[in-house]
């Protein structure tokens, strides 16, 4: 997760804002303790991880404030995708794509019809390539540098 962070974003974040990254970003543990939490693997490392989540968190990790436990209903609230990290050194092969079918199959069978996230400038051209819009740009200053995110959503059969 921190290489990711540091390494993906450069070209679109200051260095302080990568710093700031830390304090919003991060594992939510509550993705794990509910199952929902993918780790892919390749050549016996960590390629990537990611998840989605039927709780009200739209981002942020076990440090991040403001966070909302409560569940979503399926018929009307979208599921969440989260904590999605791409080890550099897998960057741009599919592991995020994959990370998102997965998520995404796993939401419809649980009764949602959408999924939203928050993406960041540097992950947002893999969500639009697989089918998620802008719906608001946000700018995040809890970790003490703005940081630019896109709240992004898409419909899922």
């Amino acid at each position: 997760m921190a290489a990711s962070i540091v390494e993906l974003q450069r070209g679109f974040l200051t260095p302080a804002q990568i710093e700031a990254s830390r304090a919003i970003m991060g594992l939510d543990r509550q993705l794990i303790a509910d199952g929902t939490y993918i780790v892919v693997e390749a050549e016996g490392r960590i390629a990537g991880c990611g998840g989605w989540s039927r709780r009200a968190t739209l981002y942020g990790g076990d440090h991040s404030p403001g966070r909302d436990a409560a569940l979503l209903d399926p018929r009307t609230d979208p599921a969440r995708v989260r904590a999605m990290y791409t080890h550099p050194d897998f960057a741009r092969r599919g592991v995020g794509r994959l990370i998102l079918e997965v998520c995404e199959v796993a939401a419809a069978a649980e009764g949602f019809s959408r999924l939203e996230l928050m993406a960041t400038l540097s992950g947002r051209e893999l969500y639009s390539r697989c089918g998620y819009v802008d719906i608001e740009r946000i700018v995040d200053e809890r970790g003490g540098a703005p940081v630019p995110l896109v709240r992004m959503g898409k419909a899922i059969p």
